[in-house]
């Protein structure tokens, strides 16, 4: 657990109240679980700063969102993970708009469910970037780009890096659209190389070191805060939120990011969620694999997915799923976020139905075939061969 003093959380709390103008008039509607940092530092810390009330749901339901923030007349929310996904999976009534919500705050919920939020309800919701540790922290401001999280705060001297080497990375470059074109060369961890408001973990001296220790035998980076987040950075210093260190992949000797591919993915109509994570290759390296969330009535057309694939002009050569799992709702935590542990651990051995771009049919994405008994068998014993089955079980 992160060490949290009350001088951080009031902090922490009169930045955003500043920030979202909260006023005495105002409610926070809290659902997201607090015993997470989100709800606290996020929800409930600006509201006592500013003076809100605050509604406090026991758990968070899609069904009873709504009708609560008409209730309780609120005015600002939080959220995690898949939370602004099942939301937009409700059924759209003519009131969507009608409400008095007015802004709503959290992580992950992606550019495109976050535009299809604001369509949809009327409200803009705002991506940040923080921890419960309070090593690193992003503030955005009116310039701010869509897709981007923000740009250091004050005093804090932010960089991405290699995580091997320490070494700062090029900025990244983007088209028209906003959509990165060098991912390879300009996706590292985000580090903070200046002083940090991290606090350490409690009775935990091992995970507080691992933090600040700095990486390979040459202890790159020591002293540094490593937040174990993907990032990227544009031309004009804004940075990109790409995921977990966790979530990388490495594809025919390429890195890549989970969240940038799933935020490509996210675009095809019949899903309404994607989680992506790697599948260990039988030679070396990793395979994509996408596990897609189906509206209710929709079937995977594997030759539609790949006229989508093809389609989409940011997805890189190594970016196409090898195998595409698909399922009626993707597994969460407690705290709403995609269990991406579980997802990896069952990988194509999982009980739903899989297609697969065979590995001897070339590029990943060109078409797709389901995912049968034999052909597992054929690819564990391919593992085997090459003494790689155990990564399986990672």
């Amino acid at each position: 657990a992160a060490i949290c003093t009350q001088g951080r959380l009031a902090a922490a709390g009169h930045a955003l109240a500043g920030y979202f103008g909260v006023r005495r008039d105002h409610v926070h509607y809290l659902c997201m679980p607090m015993f997470h940092g989100n709800a606290v530092l996020a929800g409930w810390a600006p509201a006592l700063a500013g003076g809100a009330a605050v509604a406090l749901r026991r758990r968070f339901s899609a069904s009873a969102f709504l009708p609560d923030v008409r209730r309780y007349g609120a005015t600002y929310f939080t959220y995690v993970g898949r939370a602004v996904q099942y939301l937009l999976a409700t059924p759209p009534g003519p009131d969507d708009r009608d409400h008095p919500l007015r802004a709503g705050f959290g992580t992950e919920a992606g550019t495109v469910d976050a535009a299809r939020f604001a369509d949809r309800f009327g409200v803009r919701l705002t991506e940040g970037y923080g921890s419960s540790e309070g090593g690193a922290a992003l503030r955005r401001s009116p310039d701010t780009p869509p897709g981007a999280i923000g740009t250091a705060a004050p005093g804090e001297d932010l960089a991405v890096v290699d995580p091997e080497t320490g070494a700062e990375l090029p900025r990244a470059r983007l088209d028209a659209a906003g959509r990165l074109l060098n991912g390879a060369e300009a996706i590292g961890e985000l580090v903070n190389r200046g002083r940090s408001s991290f606090e350490g973990y409690w009775r935990n001296p091992e995970a507080t070191a691992a933090r600040t220790r700095g990486r390979t035998s040459a202890q790159a980076g020591a002293g540094w805060y490593w937040t174990g987040d993907l990032f990227f950075r544009d031309a004009d210093g804004f940075f990109h939120f790409a995921g977990r260190t966790d979530d990388r992949l490495r594809v025919d000797s390429e890195n890549l990011a989970a969240t940038m591919i799933e935020n490509i993915l996210a675009r095809y109509a019949p899903a309404t969620g994607v989680a992506v994570h790697a599948v260990p290759d039988p030679v070396a390296g990793d395979q994509v694999m996408a596990t897609l969330a189906l509206r209710d009535g929709a079937v995977f057309d594997p030759d539609d997915f790949v006229a989508f694939l093809a389609a989409q002009p940011d997805l890189g050569t190594k970016m196409a799923p090898r195998f595409v799992r698909t399922v009626a709702a993707l597994p969460v935590t407690a705290t709403h976020k995609v269990h991406r542990a579980a997802l990896r651990r069952t990988g194509f051995r999982c009980p739903e139905p899989v297609w697969w771009s065979p590995l001897d049919a070339g590029p990943a994405g060109r078409a797709y075939r389901p995912f049968g008994e034999a052909d597992r068998a054929a690819l564990l014993a391919h593992y085997a061969d090459h003494d790689r089955a155990h990564l399986l079980e990672r």
